[in-house]
């Protein structure tokens, strides 16, 4: 009897799954009939109609009062409505990004994509050596590896699956088909790193996730816990780190930044720091968000408020 419970429970959960599954792709299906202008800028609208109505509005808008003190609750309302806008964008992006990513590294006419640090691009490129590309979840940070790729660029990308199983099969096959190398996010996937990296080759991650064990850091002067994986990377095989980025400009226009490498933190024996190489990587992400802060995922747990106060 026990098994037989256990069957119909996973049969449901397998269901419900499979019916969101086909409400997003229905959706994204939709967009489809329109100009990608008008599709993303609807997904806009929509979004920020239906994000407020959502549980967690709450816990975005306890993050933005808590990273933004300072501010009043009229602007906080309006950072947190336009975040919402920003992942309605990210969505529908999925559907235009063959049309968006027009950026030509030969042309002299500007198109949708401009891009910031071509001279970097183009010596990673011509220069072969293990280095690491950060990012955080600002703007359209799927555009990135799309812009390597247009470089002749090579970069394994680590990318957390969604935990919906339909949705994280279309979108690996629609991102392996636009971004080169992809490593799921999973216990073995600092191995596919290193060998990557020991193999004179670059890897991106993103650095801004929640991690339940990681290095104690701060994040918008509150504790956080921190991947130690892209130092313990850096400390192994001693490759340079390059932040990168995507703002979104107005009239759908984007701008994708590679900075110059970063000079590693070190302790008095010489040797990396660690916890201070991780405090590194989030004072980087949050300058860009405090730069752009709608163009930030707020809606995620980063600082675990939702457990203890949801």
């Amino acid at each position: 009897m026990k098994l037989f419970i256990t069957r119909i429970v996973l049969a449901l959960r397998n269901f419900r799954q499979w019916l969101a599954a086909q409400v997003i792709f229905g959706f994204l299906n939709f967009l489809k009939l329109f100009p990608a202008d008008a599709g993303i800028n609807f997904a806009d609208r929509l979004t920020r109609k239906i994000g407020p109505r959502m549980r967690r509005h709450q816990l975005m808008l306890t993050n933005l009062r808590n990273a933004f003190p300072e501010k009043s609750e009229t602007e906080i309302e309006e950072i947190a409505r336009a975040s919402w806008g920003n992942m309605g964008r990210l969505a529908a992006e999925y559907v235009f990004l063959d049309r968006l990513f027009d950026f030509d590294p030969h042309s002299d006419t500007p198109g949708r994509i401009e891009v910031s640090g071509i001279p970097i691009f183009l010596d990673l490129r011509d220069n072969p050596r293990p280095f690491v590309v950060f990012t955080g979840h600002t703007g359209n940070f799927e555009l990135l590896p799309v812009a390597g790729a247009a470089f002749g660029l090579t970069v394994t990308v680590l990318f957390r699956p969604p935990n919906n199983p339909y949705v994280a099969r279309k979108v690996f096959d629609f991102r392996a088909k636009r971004m080169g190398n992809l490593v799921p996010s999973h216990a073995g996937s600092s191995f596919s790193l290193a060998r990557e990296l020991e193999a004179g080759r670059g890897v991106g991650v993103l650095v801004d996730q929640k991690f339940r064990k990681g290095l104690k850091t701060l994040f918008f002067g509150r504790e956080v816990k921190t991947n130690p994986l892209l130092p313990k990377l850096v400390r192994q095989f001693n490759c340079e780190v390059y932040p990168a980025r995507c703002i979104r400009l107005p009239d759908n226009r984007y701008r994708l930044e590679i900075e110059p490498k970063l000079e590693m933190p070190r302790n008095e024996a010489g040797g990396l720091d660690l916890t201070a190489t991780a405090q590194m990587l989030n004072d980087k992400v949050e300058s860009w968000v405090r730069e752009n802060p709608e163009q930030w995922l707020w809606y995620h747990d980063r600082w675990n408020i939702k457990k203890s106060v949801f």
